[in-house]
């Protein structure tokens, strides 16, 4: 399952309009509106849903995914760097899983391939869920309400880490958030937006912002040097591509983030350093395109950036079933 086409996106928003919007020839920019998803496979989806949010995934038996993607606010946990098992403090701020589907890869450095790929990497790693694999495959496989979703869905009793991940990757797709203001105004709306957001989004257009951040996550489609017109000081131990590919024109190199729900998304940049929106359009500024931004421009720009928070889906927290008899039992501080 992946996000319709734009032109189904644009159908539907045009048979949702109230029959008193004037309807407008839709625009044609940089930024395109992005596409609500559709279900096709709702059963696999459930699944990937019961996971996401499922804590017995990690060792300690209290995080999941959604700990650090938290659906409740923008898809982040608002940290600059998220917490994992034994309150271990993570090297990078987490990305917002929402319209994650668009990027070309995940991670900030890219090493995962896809949401499946991505799926498997918390999940293991000593400093998030610390749960080696093949007990996560055990614990899941010991609870006879997924055993029996599992062999309904994939045809098979046995549970393997590919379905594992394959569902929630499946889930994890549905997470987009459509018919944000900007997207009404894109499709013909010229009420959509303020005069002083539609000059902020001229601002972004002409001073550069839109080479890196374009399409319908506005973003998520390039790598990108953190620090073109000047060197980028951080805390953070990651650097990027380079320790992915070990070739040093890599090094510094980041997934450029998607700006969609970006108001949401605080602490800002790979290692969260950028509190407020206003902080990271000023760097960004200096650092990637060698301007610096007066204070009206910051603002203009911001609130420009308050236009792509879109709607989230309405996400019914999931009952779990229950633990069978051999179930491992959590260990929070193994």
């Amino acid at each position: 399952m992946k996000p319709v086409t734009l032109s189904t996106a644009f159908i539907t928003a045009l048979s949702t309009l109230t029959a008193t919007t004037v309807i407008a020839t839709p625009r044609q920019e940089p930024i395109t509106p992005i596409a609500p998803v559709r279900i096709t496979e709702p059963a696999k989806v459930e699944l990937g849903k019961q996971l996401f949010f499922d804590p017995r995934l990690s060792m300690s038996g209290v995080i999941s995914c959604n700990t650090c993607h938290n659906l409740a606010f923008g898809g982040t946990d608002n940290l600059k760097t998220s917490v994992g098992h034994k309150w271990q403090a993570g090297p990078v701020n987490s990305p917002t899983v929402f319209n994650a589907s668009y990027g070309l890869a995940q991670f900030w450095d890219g090493r995962a391939a896809d949401l499946q790929e991505q799926a498997q990497g918390p999940i293991q790693a000593n400093v998030e869920m610390a749960m080696p694999h093949n007990l996560a495959i055990e614990v899941i496989q010991s609870i006879p309400g997924y055993r029996k979703q599992f062999e309904a869905i994939y045809g098979d009793k046995n549970v393997s880490l590919n379905n594992l991940t394959d569902a929630i990757a499946e889930f994890e797709e549905t997470l987009i958030t459509p018919n944000s203001r900007f997207d009404q105004w894109l499709l013909g709306d010229n009420d959509a937006i303020s005069v002083a957001e539609r000059k902020g989004y001229e601002l972004f257009k002409s001073s550069g912002c839109i080479a890196c951040h374009n399409g319908p996550a506005v973003g998520g489609t390039m790598y990108q040097k953190m620090g073109l017109f000047g060197a980028y000081k951080s805390s953070s131990p990651s650097q990027g591509r380079f320790d992915v590919t070990g070739i040093e024109a890599d090094r510094y190199q980041f997934k450029v983030p998607t700006l969609r729900n970006v108001e949401l998304t605080y602490p800002y940049f790979h290692d969260g350093e950028a509190e407020t929106l206003g902080e990271a359009v000023d760097l960004m500024g200096r650092l990637q395109l060698g301007r610096t931004f007066k204070e009206t421009e910051i603002n203009q720009i911001v609130a420009f950036l308050s236009t792509l928070t879109g709607e989230r889906p309405d996400i019914d927290l999931p009952h779990l079933p229950a633990s069978g008899i051999n179930t491992h039992r959590p260990e929070p501080f193994k």
